[in-house]
C-alpha cells in the first residue's frame, strides 16, 4: 500500500526556515513525480514545487529562490523553505504521482511573529 507521510511543519517567524519531509512506504523513483502543494484558508490549493523522475524542478513564481525541492535515494523528498513570508502560511501536503495520484495528510505551516507578551518594568 502505497502513503505518504509528511513531517516538519510547525510555527516560525518572518525571515525564518523550515525543512518539511515527506516519507514514502514505496521507492519515490518508482513515481513519476512528486510535488509538495499547500492550501491556505479561502484559497485554492496551489503547486509549490515538483520534481520529476529525471530530477527536472519547477517552482510556484512566489517561492522561486526560497524553496527547494529535494530527494534522498530511498524514500523521502524534502521542502527546504527559507525567508519564510507571513503569505507561506498553509497546509502543505505532499503529493506523488505513480500511475495514480497520492496524497499525503498534509502538515501545517503557520509563519507569525507570534501573539507577543506584554512586559512591564515598574519601580
Amino acid at each position: 500500500q502505497v502513503q505518504l507521510v509528511e513531517s516538519g511543519g510547525g510555527m516560525v517567524q518572518p525571515g525564518g526556515s523550515l525543512r518539511l519531509s515527506c516519507a514514502a512506504t514505496v521507492n519515490i523513483f518508482s513515481f513519476s513525480a512528486m510535488a509538495w502543494y499547500r492550501q491556505a484558508p479561502g484559497k485554492q490549493r496551489e503547486l509549490v514545487a515538483s520534481i520529476a523522475g529525471g530530477g527536472v524542478t519547477n517552482y510556484a513564481e512566489s517561492v522561486k529562490g526560497r524553496f527547494t525541492i529535494s530527494r534522498d535515494t530511498k524514500n523521502t523528498v524534502y521542502l527546504q523553505m527559507n525567508s519564510l513570508k507571513p503569505e507561506d502560511t498553509a497546509v502543505y501536503s505532499c503529493y506523488g504521482h505513480r500511475g495514480v495520484g497520492y496524497w499525503g495528510q498534509g502538515t501545517q505551516v503557520t509563519v507569525s511573529w507570534g501573539q507577543g507578551t506584554q512586559v512591564t518594568v515598574s519601580s
